[in-house]
């Protein structure tokens, strides 16, 4: 039998695909909702970027620069660049999907990765969350010290996949706008 919180894991993915496809299908986007929400998306973009620059996953806990303000940083730069959508698609609709799936998945899978990192680091990781936020960041001098940004780290963690999505989706947006325009819907 799984266990239940693996399921939030597997399925948010896929979840995610499925969250697109609603949110092209109910986008109304301008122009100005276009340029405001890739702003947006942008900022999330670095936000990861900065994380995954540094991180090296499964090798130790990272816990300065960008983490020593938030534990997840990557999980936050996905919620700005989701905010980002959210802003391009100028729907309600939309933003309340999108908030429905962040407020369901992202606190399971945030827990869950907090229950494997005090496994694997024990009073190490115990010590970083006492002083460092789940989520929300909180700047600490110690973001000044620590590793610094790699290219290499950003390509081998995959992080480019993510820009690459963006900038995949904001087209679609364009062209859901052009639709939209063409059509008179």
């Amino acid at each position: 039998m799984t266990e239940p919180r693996s399921f939030w894991v597997r399925w948010r993915v896929a979840a995610g695909y499925l969250l697109a496809v609603i949110g092209f299908y109910f986008a109304r986007p301008t122009n100005e909702s276009i340029i405001t929400g890739a702003c947006i998306a942008f900022v999330g973009l670095m936000i990861r970027a900065a994380a995954a620059g540094i991180v090296r996953k499964g090798q130790r806990l990272a816990s300065s620069g960008i983490y020593s303000w938030t534990r997840n940083p990557l999980y936050l730069g996905s919620t700005v660049v989701a905010a980002g959508f959210v802003a391009a698609s100028n729907s309600w609709i939309v933003a309340a999907v999108v908030s429905g799936y962040i407020l369901t998945f992202y606190p399971a899978v945030v827990r869950r990765e907090d229950r494997d990192l005090r496994e694997r680091f024990g009073a190490e990781f115990a010590a970083y969350a006492a002083r460092v936020s789940a989520f929300f960041p909180w700047p600490t001098k110690e973001a000044l010290g620590g590793p610094k940004f790699s290219w290499v780290l950003y390509i081998r963690n995959h992080e480019y996949r993510a820009a690459l999505g963006s900038l995949v989706a904001m087209g679609v947006l364009v062209l859901r706008m052009w639709i939209l325009i063409r059509f008179n819907r």
